[in-house]
């Protein structure tokens, strides 16, 4: 990857200019410059303190495996290969407990757990050793396209110039502001509270989801005596949680979790993340795609979030590597336009599901909990219908893309 020194001068041209060096501008970034784009990644040269994990799902690991990036990443994870829901509501219509078992789908685990600093740690050295990927450091200060082209001044200096701009750069997104798409925006009355713990008791690679009134409860494994929780209260709630002493959130963590991983202790800093959702109203335009936070945000229900933005990237890389074999445009409105289509279908219906599961938690109309119990009580007896919903959890079925059923799609991978 470019050095400071290739940024002297004040042009950088290249094929694609990745806007945002999370997960998924990383991602992108990479996958790109291995399948023969010449790509700039723009982004600060000191990410954001980030303390949270991220569950990879069996199909993103896929995908980090056919660009040669899993082997860096697995020593920092913990498996998933069972995940609990258990009914903690108190309500007069409980569901029952439900476990599912990777091994079901002959699978070691559903995914692998990982702090979000390590994955970007392995992701960002695996950047620096990419040859055609330039890193351009600072702050995106405006960006301009027209039939030729796409220019993003930088506050270091830079411009870069490309046929396509991707924001990666999350859910207050420049790109997609300066790209003029719009987004349907909604907020849950929740906060979710967010810590790693260590623990007493091996977790034994179980995650299990508590359903309270208040939303979900859940306990992801980390490596050795070790797990991440997200606890979604109300917003009071919430920064209460927070205030209180190690020792004291520690117990009260214990006791909400009906002490399954025994004694608890604070291993990280706390934070809290108020909930809502956002849904682009398109995925491109103006030399524009967007992906990751920028295109969909929800509430971190059933390790969708990273896993869907990963589904992004795979999808776009698999459009722009066939847009240029055919000569085409690669940041042209047909481009574009395929990838929305391509994309739409398992965004739209994951932001459903996840906002469906979270407001019928928060409801307390009887028929709505009648039916929720109702559906996890045949997910939990029917094996058939189980082991779909495992695997649609996992990735969709139908256009799933090719990096992530171990598929090439040509270029100069690897």
């Amino acid at each position: 990857m470019g050095s400071a020194t290739q940024q002297d001068t004040a042009a950088v041209r290249v094929d694609v200019a990745v806007i945002g060096a999370g997960p998924s501008g990383l991602t992108m970034a990479i996958l790109l410059a291995r399948h023969g784009f010449t790509t700039a990644l723009v982004a600060p040269a000191d990410p954001a303190e980030d303390d949270r994990t991220t569950a990879l799902l069996e199909s993103s690991v896929a995908l980090l495996r056919a660009l040669d990036l899993w082997s860096a990443i697995e020593p920092h994870t913990a498996p998933l290969a069972h995940m609990r829901i258990v009914d903690d509501t108190g309500r007069l219509i409980r569901a029952p407990e439900t476990v599912f078992d990777a091994a079901e789908l002959d699978l070691p685990a559903f995914g692998y757990n990982i702090r979000n600093r390590d994955l970007n740690g392995a992701l960002g050295a695996a950047a620096a050793e990419t040859p055609g990927l330039v890193r351009v450091f600072g702050r995106v200060e405006a960006i301009h396209s027209d039939a030729t082209g796409a220019s993003v001044t930088v506050d270091s200096g830079e411009t870069v110039t490309a046929a396509l701009v991707v924001g990666a750069d999350g859910r207050r997104s420049m790109v997609r502001e300066t790209a003029g798409i719009d987004t349907r925006d909604w907020r849950y009355p929740q906060a979710a509270l967010i810590v790693n713990l260590e623990h007493d008791v091996p977790h034994h690679d179980h995650s299990t989801e508590f359903h309270t009134p208040t939303g979900p409860f859940t306990l992801v494994p980390l490596k050795g005596n070790r797990s991440s929780l997200v606890c979604v209260v109300e917003p009071e709630e919430a920064e209460r949680l927070k205030a209180l002493p190690d020792d004291a959130l520690a117990a009260e963590l214990e006791r909400r979790a009906h002490s399954v991983l025994g004694a608890m202790r604070i291993a990280g800093a706390r934070q809290i993340y108020p909930l809502g959702g956002l849904s682009a109203n398109r995925l491109g335009a103006a030399r524009c795609a967007l992906i990751g936070e920028a295109a969909h945000v929800f509430p971190p229900i059933g390790a969708q979030g990273l896993n869907l933005g990963l589904r992004d990237v795979a999808a776009l890389g698999e459009i722009l590597v066939a847009a240029q074999a055919r000569g085409e445009d690669i940041g042209g409105a047909a481009t574009l336009e395929r990838y929305e289509r391509a994309r739409r279908p398992d965004i739209a219906s994951r932001v459903a599901a996840v906002d469906l599961l979270n407001r019928s938690l928060l409801s307390d109309l009887l028929p709505v909990q009648a039916l929720r119990g109702l559906g996890l009580y045949a997910i939990g007896r029917i094996g058939p219908l189980r082991r779909m919903m495992m695997r649609e959890g996992i990735a969709p079925s139908l256009g799933r893309p090719r990096l992530m059923r171990g598929l090439s799609i040509g270029g100069n991978a690897g």
